[in-house]
């Protein structure tokens, strides 16, 4: 084990998963371990210094092949210094993550948020197929964003760009979002947001619905919704029309300023597939401006729970290799 090596890390709230790399961007281990949240998230650092060194010992290496630890971590990240502003699920404020796991791992760190990361990682090796200029919409537990201008991440002056999930898109009668605001795209684009507004329908419509089923034994999740989509339900069908209406909404208005070359869509929710894609591209054109309709793509991410550490290996690649090729 001679070769160079990067180490990419995506830091989620439950586990942190990563991976040695070559700087090329190949596979040489994945794995993962629970994240310590106890006293602030102060042990995080110390595990994942250890689980590096003892991933690279049982391995006969040394640590001295890896040229840098590259981080996906959730909430606001300034960039040059690696100062996380606040990520609430870990317990962190102004917290010096790469100044601290350098020391505790001696090895050049580099730090992003979580979803910048992960548009990096499709950018690199996944749906944005080397697209400089791309949009990462991620439909999980919440909505993220993560925005590529020229190769470059935009972060902004308080390291929140590409927060597209706090765009307000219905401003009137909309549900409260974590954020403090009502409205958001996150309360209606999310997994949990899908299933609320299910829940709603369900309630309110007098039509047949399996959903109904589901909802009366507690399991109505964004999953059943699409399955019955799929199957015609004509409740489902209802709740599909708003979520991607709003979804396209949101992403016309992003597009309209960017006009970005790709739009992947990832996150648990994008595992529907066409059952998503396709009424989002429908109003997506609706909305779009039309030499954005007509130059820009969208499409599902391809890496899945790789996109994390792949893009975080690519930090390393281009703040420590210098090398973006």
């Amino acid at each position: 084990m001679n070769k160079k090596m990067i180490v990419g890390v995506d830091l989620g709230g439950t586990t942190i998963k990563l991976a040695l790399l070559t700087v090329d961007g190949q596979f040489i281990e994945k794995w993962e371990v629970v994240t310590d949240t106890s006293n602030s998230g102060e042990k995080i650092p110390l595990c994942i210094a250890y689980a590096i060194t003892e991933k690279i010992n049982s391995m006969n290496g040394s640590k001295e092949n890896i040229v840098g630890i590259g981080i996906g971590a959730p909430g606001p990240v300034r960039l040059e210094d690696g100062l996380i502003f606040e990520a609430v699920n870990l317990g962190w404020k102004n917290y010096p993550l790469k100044e601290i796991l350098e020391k505790e791992a001696g090895i050049p760190v580099v730090v992003d948020n979580d979803a910048n990361v992960a548009a990096l990682g499709e950018m690199w090796k996944g749906a944005g197929n080397g697209a400089k200029d791309l949009v990462m919409i991620t439909l999980g537990t919440g909505v993220g964003g993560g925005v590529i201008v020229n190769g470059l991440v935009a972060h902004g002056k308080g390291g929140a760009g590409g927060e597209i999930g706090h765009i307000t898109v219905k401003p009137e009668e909309g549900s409260p979002c974590n954020c403090g605001k009502e409205g958001c795209l996150e309360t209606i684009a999310s997994a949990t947001g899908i299933a609320r507004i299910a829940r709603d329908k369900v309630k309110n419509s007098k039509l047949e619905t399996k959903l109904k089923y589901y909802y009366e034994n507690n399991n109505l999740t964004a999953k059943e919704v699409f399955e019955c989509y799929s199957n015609g339900d004509q409740v489902a069908l209802e709740v599909i029309e708003e979520v991607t209406k709003y979804l396209a909404l949101g992403i016309s208005a992003v597009a309209n300023t960017l006009n970005p070359e790709k739009i992947v869509i990832g996150g648990g929710v994008s595992k529907s597939g066409s059952v998503l894609l396709n009424p989002l591209r429908e109003k997506f054109n609706q909305y779009a401006f039309t030499p954005v309709r007509n130059s820009t793509d969208i499409s599902i991410a391809t890496l899945g729970n790789d996109a994390g550490v792949l893009g975080a290996a690519y930090l390393v690649k281009k703040f420590v290799l210098k090398d973006v090729n």
